[in-house]
């Protein structure tokens, strides 16, 4: 892929993975728009990158996305490049927890059903450009769940498979379909959570040397060696993951 003189949307944009998205492809004069929910996070990336547009957008509002779709159509029909990184994790237990469907459903919109229809909402617009793509961020998690976050892993796994499906449904079309499966990664969402975790930056630097590269799934850091071990021992990656 050509990594400059792109229109690029980035989702959850002014944090963590999406911040560091938004760095690269800055430094590289792209254009950028990023989008999230908390409109004082949006400004002051603004200020740190003031040539980058910005959309305050809660993706499990319908009608917050078809205000973003109408934006894009309207300022940006050049764009040529999604990333959905946008994502929400919770951590509970069925047998405990008091507010489960709220949660459900929050998070099932957040991760799942808000990339399914921005792919399909803004694939009119990313057809008609050159070089095009569109990036979706799924987990590590999608290979082997932990116990601690059954709906997050559910709805990374669901997004593994969704990619693929639509990446075979892209062949031969002028649009390329990219997986990005991170470790875990030191971000606001894994704020005391887990060890050994990857910075954002690291995560986008692997990234980028496999999105020059075509390559279609971009397995970053640890996830290799989880890929690896559930080919051939599916038990052991399971166990390695349950606890987190």
């Amino acid at each position: 892929m050509k990594l400059t003189d792109n229109t690029i949307l980035i989702t959850g944009g002014s944090s963590g993975i999406g911040l560091a998205i938004l760095k690269s492809f800055y430094q590289l004069g792209n254009k950028i728009i990023i989008v999230a929910r908390d409109i004082d996070k949006l400004k002051e990336v603004q200020i740190q990158f003031p040539e980058i547009a910005i959309f305050q957008c809660d993706l499990t509002n319908q009608t917050d996305i078809d205000g973003l779709i109408v934006f894009i159509e309207q300022n940006y029909s050049n764009l040529n490049m999604l990333f959905n990184n946008a994502a929400i994790q919770y951590n509970y237990d069925f047998l405990t927890e008091q507010n489960i469907v709220n949660k459900i459903d929050y998070e099932v919109s957040a991760n799942l059903t808000s990339t399914i229809k921005l792919c399909g909402l803004l694939l009119p617009v990313l057809l008609k450009n050159e070089n095009s793509a569109i990036v979706n961020v799924s987990s590590g998690l999608a290979i082997s769940p932990k116990k601690s976050a059954p709906v997050y892993c559910a709805s990374k796994a669901a997004i593994h498979n969704f990619t693929k499906a639509f990446r075979y449904q892209m062949e031969g079309i002028n649009l390329k379909v990219f997986e990005i499966l991170p470790p875990i990664v030191e971000t606001p969402m894994t704020e005391g959570r887990g060890k050994n975790k990857i910075s954002p930056e690291e995560l986008v630097n692997e990234f980028m040397n496999d999105f020059k590269k075509n390559k279609e799934e971009s397995y970053i850091g640890k996830s290799k060696l989880l890929k690896f071990i559930n080919r051939i021992l599916p038990k052991i990656s399971d166990r390695i993951l349950k606890n987190g």
